[in-house]
């Protein structure tokens, strides 16, 4: 009975103290509800003075960006954009070469992209897919006709410095369907402001990498018509066939044709009742292979016909 009692006791001291002291520790913090993804999204955009500098990318170095070179509109940069799409969609003006993600009401990050050459460009809407990192590039069977240069790729050319995908690749869906159209990085960063690709939309090493780190698996992707309007469903062009080499016929120099030399033959007619007699000046003669008669031929007037009155 005393171990209990002193039970009681010794259990009735500690939920006092407890009591006591629960006024002086502080609440745990709850949890926060902050999102992630707009955390990410809405991350500061790097001055370019430090955003086009050189780097490692994991074991690949990324050359810098000469900015002398690079204008300035098609640096990456914060802007304000007038839309009504949500925060996180990817909006690209192929005419005006920019690529905007859209951070928030009417704001955006505004980066300088390179579009389909002529033949190439297409419009609609797209959602990413999946996004990779210095991924394989395989050209397709109608690129490869068209450049045949490219036949060594056909089994695919593994990510590097040199590979046209670049950096990143965010693979892009229309209407659940892949056309072969990515977002990616390109190491001909002197191509961002020209209609330069084949439908694909190029960004500065640097930039795509800034912009795979904003954007999420699903985001709405808008590309519209080179003029800025809203395009009407989704339009994607036929490229044009390879051309067709056509040998050109050798033309042959025209054999020199041998000047003839031509003589003259002198005939003198026999008196009247004489018979013919052939000439003694020698044969005409040529330059060519074909050997004349030693002897012309010469035929003997007829004899004369006496008519009556």
């Amino acid at each position: 009975m005393r171990s209990f009692g002193s039970t009681i006791r010794l259990a009735g001291l500690p939920v006092a103290f407890v009591l006591a002291l629960s006024a002086c520790v502080a609440p745990t913090p709850q949890a926060t509800t902050a999102d992630p993804a707009a955390a990410r999204r809405s991350a500061a955009v790097e001055p370019a003075e430090t955003a086009y500098v050189s780097r490692m990318d994991g074991t690949i170095a990324v050359p810098a960006i000469p900015l002398d070179k690079l204008p300035e509109a098609y640096r990456r940069q914060e802007v304000a954009y007038q839309t009504d799409r949500p925060a996180g969609s990817i909006i690209i003006h192929p005419g005006q070469k920019f690529l905007y993600f859209v951070t928030g009401k009417n704001k955006a990050i505004r980066y300088g992209i390179s579009v389909g050459k002529s033949g190439f460009e297409w419009a609609g809407e797209a959602v990413v897919s999946e996004t990779k990192n210095w991924p394989t590039w395989t050209p397709p069977k109608e690129m490869i006709a068209r450049s045949p240069k490219l036949e060594k790729w056909k089994d695919g050319q593994p990510g590097g410095p040199t590979n046209p995908l670049g950096a990143r690749a965010i693979y892009l869906l229309s209407g659940g369907r892949d056309y072969g159209y990515r977002i990616h990085g390109t190491p001909d960063w002197w191509s961002i402001g020209k209609n330069a690709s084949s439908g694909c939309i190029r960004m500065i090493q640097q930039d795509v990498i800034d912009l795979n780190k904003r954007v999420a698996t699903g985001a709405t992707v808008l590309v519209l018509n080179a003029d800025g309007s809203m395009p009407k469903g989704l339009k994607i062009p036929t490229p044009p066939k390879p051309k067709q080499t056509v040998a050109k016929a050798k033309i042959l120099p025209k054999p020199a044709v041998p000047e003839l030399e031509i003589k003259t033959v002198t005939y003198q007619a026999p008196p009247p009742g004489a018979a013919p007699v052939a000439s003694t000046e020698p044969a005409a003669t040529t330059t060519s292979a074909v050997t004349a008669p030693a002897t012309p031929l010469i035929v003997a007037p007829a004899a004369p016909t006496k008519v009556t009155p």
